[in-house]
Order: structure tokens, then C-alpha cells, then sequence
């Protein structure tokens, strides 16, 4: 397993590395005083090569927006309106979803649901505003667990009328790659032992698409370190040794500061979490980054090193962390429809049949189609179904989520966020808003809503594999 490890970029040397060229993100100034009433960016989605793993190995084939990995970091104040240009350089179709954002229907980037994918050579052009701060991204939908496994995907970041009060704020884009030994992607995507086990899980990890040994820290400094898994498959469990990072918001949206369940950070596919870490260490020591979530596969992922600088203050800063709420309606639980949804199949999970196209097949036929997954029984294919659910606009609605399978599932809705209120029955105790919860073996979580974006969404888990394995679905806001 390789370990991997980023020195930080702030927004200044982000832009000093060329991302507003021609074929880059053109990103404005973050001091300027009066905001525009549009602001506009374009994303190249096409072949490149990057240097993952670095000397002595060769540099990666890959796909990237604006030739790198991750694409370029968008980052706006809420509310902000913004215009996405997207083209598309690669030889097959590609769309882009805005991951968490609660866009309007036709610009969730879904393909053939909410739009025509984007043809080889054409553009597509995104509109939107950004009605949460906090921490977001984007990602393709047509075949993303290939496009995705390739290097598309890259931050969208909502900032706070009042941000927090830390001396940096940073983002880490997770990634995970299968990898042969001359640094070049392993070609099986899909295959039916990723699609019915665990998913693409690789064997090197990077932040910010490079693996390198440490991270700079400065002694003293508090920093917002933005968490995003952006990988196909792997959840990451994270633990800070000799640090208390304290989780501020999940998915985007604010949450009680607290620490994390036994100090650990876990992050499914698609996931988001900012968390504060106050920089208790000395000049000169490090301090390791684990990933500790697969038994027995546990990994370095970085260390914290510490400079010689003396230290920018003594004792942790005292200054509040708490964020401000989002302007998300509150469900009326006393007054909510509610609605079981049951995720079945995968090896070892007993599925025998499901509806296919209409039709109850049995598993030998599924497994024919790469069908593996259902959701209430079904088992499907592509974007475009009949409904799972169909919910009255502005309505409240509760959704009880039983995982009845032997495998995690990161259960993602578009359009909306949720509260997750209760987990195998008992109340969750901070109520957290998210877009997507992760689901372990056999449990059940409800999460609660208003269904006031209206149109059709996809509701699947972001294993990407589960997704083209059959546990997706669409949910119709009426």
C-alpha cells in the first residue's frame, strides 16, 4: 500500500500554478469588494498526464479538468451565481454533477434524466447559485466510476459570510488509484468482483493527486482542513496522532463542533467533513495521519511536520468554531410522509431475484446484465426509470434506510439535504444535516427532509461500482 502526503496550497500559490490559463479554471480575486452578479469559469474535461506517484516512477495517464488532479477549486461566497462551461476533450460522452449543492433539476448533471451528455468535442453550459456555504464537489455522472477512476472530480468550496477564525483553510481531495507497477491505472474498471464485493478499492492513495511523505505545519496555528473522499470505493477512517481535530460540518453543512467517534474521521465515497485542528506540537516533530477503517490494512497516509518557525502562539487559540446554520427548511417529522427503503444483493447477501426492466428475473439473469444490487427490489439500469418514490413538493418526508446487505453502502440523494435522525432505532445525537449517510452491514438509519426542489433525482450509493451494479434509483419531487 502506498502511503501518501501533500504540502499545503493556499489560494495564492494555487493560482501562481497556472490555473487561470486558457484551458484552466479563471478564478477572480478573493479580496475583491463588490461581488459581480455572474461569475464565470470553465472546465476542461480531457486527457493529461500527472506525476501521482513521483520519481522515479513515470507520470500517470490520466483524465483532468484543466490538466490536472484534482480539477481546479471553484470557491465562491453563498449565493453567489455562477456560469460553468464545461468541455469536453475526452473520445466519449461526460456530463458534471455539483456534488451536495442544491442546484435547480436541470443542472444536476445526470445524464439523460436531467440532460444530454456532453458529446465529444461539444460544451455544456452550467447556471446556478449556491444557496449553502461549505464544502462541495464536482464530479461526472456519465459513467463516473470510470471517469471518476480516471481523475475527474474537483472542489467546489462556499464560503461563509463570516468564516471561521483560522490562521489557514485548507482542502484535501482524497483519492484512490489502482495502479500497475509503471505507475499507469489498471484498465478493469467494472469488473463483477469490484461490482459485487467492496467496490474499486486501490492501492495508492493521494491528496490533492500527489503522493509525498508530509504535510507543513506551523506550531501554534489553527487550521480548517476541508476533508473530501473523492474516490470510487474506499472509505477512509482518519486519525490525527497527537492532535484533537473537532468535526465543524459534514457534507457542507454545519454541525455542534465536536470530536470525532474514538478521535476517528470516517469518510465514505462522496462524504465531506471540515474539521479544526489546533497545532499543539513543537518546532520539529511529526506527527502521523493513519487511515485505520479496513482491518488489518491500515496505512500511513502522511505525517504533520512541524517547521522550525517559532511557534504562533503558545497555547490553542480561544476563539469560537461553531458555523452558521444554511437556510434549509426544517421537516415537520409529526406531519412527514414516510417510506421504507431496503438495499439488498452482493455476494453473501442472499438475493435470489429482483425486477429488471419490469420484469422479476432471477440472479443468474441479473448477474448477466452486471446486476447485482436493488433497491425495494429492483435492480437498475442507466439514469432513466420509474420512480422509487414519488413525494409532494414542500412536503416532509422520512425515509427509514435498512442496509440488508454485507457491505457499506454511502447512500447519496441529489437535490436535497437530510437530516440523519436515528440509527438502528436510536436518536442520533446531533441531528446532522448531510446528502449522503453511510450505511454499515445490516443497519438502519432514517434521515428526514422537505422534498421542496423539485423534478427527478437520482438516489444511489456512491460506491460507484454498487451504483452500475443496480442500487440506484430516482426519487420524484411533484
Amino acid at each position: 500500500m502506498s502511503t501518501t502526503a501533500f504540502s499545503a496550497i493556499d489560494r495564492r500559490s494555487f493560482l501562481l500554478a497556472g490555473v487561470s490559463g486558457a484551458a484552466a479554471l479563471a478564478l477572480a480575486p478573493r479580496a475583491q469588494a463588490a461581488m459581480p452578479p455572474l461569475r464565470e469559469f470553465t472546465l476542461v474535461a480531457a486527457p493529461a498526464k500527472v506525476s501521482l506517484v513521483g520519481p522515479p516512477h513515470p507520470d500517470t495517464d490520466v483524465w483532468g479538468y484543466a490538466a490536472q488532479v484534482p480539477g481546479p477549486e471553484i470557491r465562491v461566497p453563498r449565493g453567489q451565481p455562477i456560469r460553468v462551461t464545461v468541455e469536453n476533450r475526452l473520445a466519449e460522452e461526460t456530463t458534471v454533477h455539483w456534488h451536495g449543492v442544491r442546484v435547480p433539476n436541470a443542472m444536476d448533471g445526470v445524464p439523460f434524466l436531467t440532460q444530454k451528455p456532453i458529446a465529444p468535442g461539444a460544451s455544456f453550459v452550467y447556471d446556478f447559485a449556491c444557496p449553502d456555504a461549505g464544502t462541495f464537489w464536482y464530479h461526472p455522472h456519465q459513467r463516473s466510476f470510470a471517469q471518476v477512476g480516471r481523475g475527474l472530480s474537483g472542489a467546489l468550496i462556499v464560503e461563509e459570510a463570516q468564516p471561521l477564525a483560522v490562521d489557514r483553510d485548507v482542502t484535501w481531495v482524497l483519492g484512490d488509484w489502482r495502479l500497475l507497477n509503471d505507475a499507469s491505472i489498471s484498465d478493469d474498471f467494472g469488473n463483477m468482483m469490484d461490482v459485487s464485493h467492496a467496490g474499486r478499492i486501490g492501492n495508492t492513495v493521494t491528496v490533492n493527486g500527489r503522493v509525498r511523505e508530509s504535510f507543513a505545519v506551523r506550531a501554534g496555528e489553527r487550521m480548517r482542513l476541508r476533508l473530501i473522499n473523492a474516490a470510487n470505493a474506499r472509505i477512509f477512517g482518519l486519525e490525527f496522532d497527537g492532535h484533537a481535530p473537532l468535526v465543524v460540518a459534514l457534507d457542507g453543512q454545519p454541525v455542534a463542533p465536536h470530536a470525532p467517534d474514538g478521535g476517528r474521521v470516517v469518510l465514505g465515497p462522496a462524504m465531506r467533513a471540515d474539521i479544526v485542528l489546533d497545532m499543539t506540537g513543537r518546532p520539529g516533530e511529526k506527527f502521523r495521519v493513519t487511515d485505520t477503517f479496513y482491518r488489518n490494512l491500515q496505512y500511513r497516509l502522511l505525517d504533520l511536520a512541524y517547521g522550525d518557525d517559532k511557534p504562533l502562539r503558545e497555547a490553542p487559540d480561544a476563539k469560537p468554531i461553531g458555523l452558521a446554520a444554511n437556510p434549509l427548511p426544517e421537516p415537520d417529522l409529526k406531519d412527514a410522509e414516510r417510506h421504507d427503503v431496503t438495499l439488498g444483493g452482493g455476494m453473501m447477501g442472499g438475493m435470489m431475484a429482483a425486477r429488471m426492466d419490469g420484469k422479476s428475473v432471477d440472479i443468474r439473469t441479473l448477474m448477466h446484465n452486471g446486476l447485482v444490487w436493488a433497491i425495494n427490489g429492483v435492480a437498475a439500469k442507466g439514469h432513466v426509470h420509474d420512480p422509487l418514490l414519488t413525494l409532494a413538493r414542500n412536503r416532509s418526508c422520512v425515509m427509514q434506510l435498512t442496509n440488508d446487505t454485507a457491505w457499506h453502502h454511502p447512500m447519496h440523494l441529489h437535490g436535497h439535504s437530510f437530516r440523519v435522525i436515528s440509527r438502528d432505532g436510536r436518536p442520533t445525537p446531533r441531528r446532522e444535516w448531510q446528502d449522503t449517510v453511510l450505511l454499515a452491514p445490516r443497519e438502519r438509519a432514517e434521515i428526514a427532509f422537505v422534498a421542496d426542489n423539485p423534478g427527478d433525482w437520482m438516489f444511489h450509493c456512491h460506491i460507484l461500482e454498487h451504483q452500475i451494479g443496480g442500487m440506484m434509483g430516482v426519487i420524484r419531487v411533484a
